[in-house]
C-alpha cells in the first residue's frame, strides 16, 4: 500500500528526480575539485570515485528518507493515532512496512535520473562483480530501516512535547552531517569521525554507498552490513518499548 500510495505522485517524482540531478551534478564538482585540490586523492578518494559517491548519495537521498516526516507526531498530537492503537496491526510494524513501500518506489525514479546522469557526465567508478550490488541492495534495504527507526524514535517525543520543531531540526542537521550526506564520513577529523561511528547516522547512508561502490569488501562488507543490522535491532526496540510507554500516557478527548 505504501509503494500504490507514493506511485500516484508521478509528477511530485519527477521534479523530485531533477531536483537531486542537479544537486548531483554541484556536489560532483565540488567533491573533485576538493580532492584535486588535495593532490589527487582525498581519504581513498580519487576524482572519479568522488564523483561516484556525490551521484550515489544523490540516488539514494530520496528511498532513505534522510530529512524526514511527522505523520505520527501528527497524529499524536491531534489523538487519531488511537485508530491505529485499536488496529488488530502492531503500528510500528504498519508504519514501517508501509514506508518501505514508499522507499521501493522512490528507488527507480527517484534514484536512476541522477546515476545516469552521472555516468554521462563524469563517469561512474563501480564494481564489475555482482556480489557488492547483492549485498548492497541488502545494505541499503537495512539502510532505509534505520533511517525510519531513527525518526520513529523523533516522532514519538510528540508524547511528551508538543512542539517538535526543535528536536525535528536538530535530528536532522545531525543526520545530515554524521550519515555523509554532505561529505564523506571518511574526509572527517578523528573527533567527528569517532562521534559518527558511535552513532547510528553511517549506517544510513554511508554504509550502502561503501558496499554499493566496493570501498569495503568481503568480510569488511559484512561487518559493515553487521553494524548496520546491529543499529536497526537496537533502534526498534528502544523505539517499541517507548511507544508503550507513551501510549500508556495519552489522554484522547471523548475517551
Amino acid at each position: 500500500m505504501g509503494f500504490r500510495r507514493w506511485s500516484t505522485y508521478r509528477l511530485a517524482a519527477a521534479a523530485g528526480a531533477f531536483t537531486n540531478t542537479v544537486f548531483g551534478l554541484i556536489k560532483a564538482s565540488i567533491t573533485m575539485a576538493a580532492i584535486g585540490a588535495a593532490g589527487g586523492t582525498l581519504a581513498g578518494y580519487h576524482a572519479a570515485s568522488g564523483a561516484t559517491y556525490a551521484w550515489m548519495v544523490q540516488a539514494l537521498v530520496a528511498p532513505l528518507n534522510l530529512f524526514g516526516w511527522a505523520d505520527l507526531a501528527e497524529r499524536i498530537r491531534t489523538g487519531d493515532v488511537a485508530v491505529a492503537l485499536a488496529r488488530p496491526v502492531d503500528p510500528q510494524f504498519a508504519y514501517l512496512a508501509a514506508d518501505l513501500g514508499r522507499a521501493a518506489y522512490s528507488l527507480i525514479p527517484r534514484g536512476a535520473p541522477p546515476l545516469l546522469a552521472g555516468a554521462l557526465v563524469t563517469g561512474l567508478a563501480l564494481p564489475l562483480e555482482p556480489l557488492p550490488y547483492m549485498l548492497g541492495l541488502l545494505s541499503v534495504v537495512v539502510g532505509v530501516c534505520v533511517s525510519f527507526a531513527g525518526w520513529w524514535l523523533v516522532n514519538l517525543a510528540a508524547f511528551w512535547l508538543l512542539d517538535l520543531r526543535g528536536p525535528r531540526t536538530l535530528y536532522m542537521v545531525a543526520c545530515q552531517v554524521l550519515s555523509g550526506l554532505i561529505i564523506p564520513v571518511h574526509w572527517f577529523p578523528d573527533w567527528l569521525g569517532v562521534l559518527a561511528a558511535w552513532s547510528p547516522f553511517p549506517s544510513m547512508l554511508q554504509a550502502p554507498v561503501d558496499v554499493i561502490t566496493a570501498r569495503v569488501e568481503g568480510l569488511a562488507a559484512l561487518q559493515t552490513v553487521g553494524v548496520q543490522l546491529a543499529w536497526l535491532f537496537g533502534l526498534l526496540l528502544s523505539g517499541r518499548l517507548l511507544f508503550r510507554l507513551g501510549a500508556r500516557r495519552l489522554v484522547v478527548q471523548g475517551g
